[in-house]
């Protein structure tokens, strides 16, 4: 399937990396992010797509940082795509948001919280750009066939789901492996966010926002491409602590290179297989 310009998933292609911050935080930072991870990739003979969120419709607190306006932020991807050739992906979160984002972004991506939101769902079906759903953090993974299925009505078969772990209690997610080939049984390419996987949702109640555990990402990264997942998803960023988005789980942007350097050896093994 053709995931963005030059960039194919599944069905034999390459293990593709879709990488980047969690949110646009300004032009310089998001650019030299950009430029690091299509170097680091292009190392690792690994097709990139580069991933930021123009708006950040979940937080925590009313009072964490949303973005720096759609108009801007979007402004900024435009540059990333046209400046560095790099195709991007970016949140969707409304219907009013769709077109000015499709206008932008090669892959547009439902999150997780809103996989079930139908409009949403048929709206990005019907711009025709591939279209990246993340499984809702309460469903079963074959449940997902019903979100894909709303996408593909509308004549629209560039879909991917994404596994970013699932409720276990309070305050934790897991990643269950078998997610993988049960979402990939349904027809589609399956990518495997290792960050968002490793949140801690809504546990460090004090600074009001999700604790992380960051020292999972490697594990978890390497177990999904032994699994056999179509594409990794890794939001990096150069200082994590100081992130305005998702502090606590970021990779640090200079780690980047030698996970992907473990999971292309991995990756082999499996193609071989």
């Amino acid at each position: 399937m053709d995931l963005a310009p030059g960039v194919r998933i599944g069905s034999g292609s390459p293990l593709v990396l879709i990488a980047g911050p969690c949110v646009v935080e300004g032009r310089d930072m998001t650019l030299r992010v950009a430029e690091t991870v299509r170097t680091v990739a292009a190392r690792h003979a690994i097709p990139v797509v580069f991933k930021a969120s123009y708006r950040k419709a979940n937080r925590s607190s009313g009072g964490s940082f949303t973005g720096m306006g759609i108009d801007e932020a979007l402004k900024i991807l435009a540059e990333v795509r046209r400046e560095l050739a790099l195709p991007v992906l970016t949140d969707i979160h409304t219907e009013a948001e769709v077109v000015p984002a499709a206008e932008v972004a090669d892959v547009l991506q439902i999150p997780a919280f809103l996989c079930r939101q139908s409009d949403l769902l048929e709206a990005a079906g019907r711009t025709g750009k591939a279209v990246n759903i993340k499984k809702g953090q309460f469903l079963a993974p074959e449940e997902m066939g019903f979100a894909a299925d709303k996408v593909r009505a509308t004549g629209n078969t560039r879909i991917v789901l994404t596994e970013r772990g699932t409720t276990f209690g309070y305050h934790n997610l897991v990643v269950d492996m078998r997610s993988l080939p049960i979402m990939r049984s349904l027809g589609y390419p399956v990518v495997l966010d290792a960050t968002h996987s490793v949140q801690l949702p809504g546990a460090d109640a004090a600074a009001k926002r999700s604790g992380g555990q960051p020292e999972f990402i490697y594990p978890i990264a390497r177990a999904g491409v032994a699994a056999g997942c179509d594409g990794l998803f890794v939001e990096v960023h150069p200082d994590p602590p100081h992130a305005l988005s998702d502090a606590a789980s970021q990779l640090r942007l200079d780690l980047l290179d030698a996970l992907l350097a473990q999971v292309t050896a991995i990756n082999r093994l499996v193609s071989q297989w």
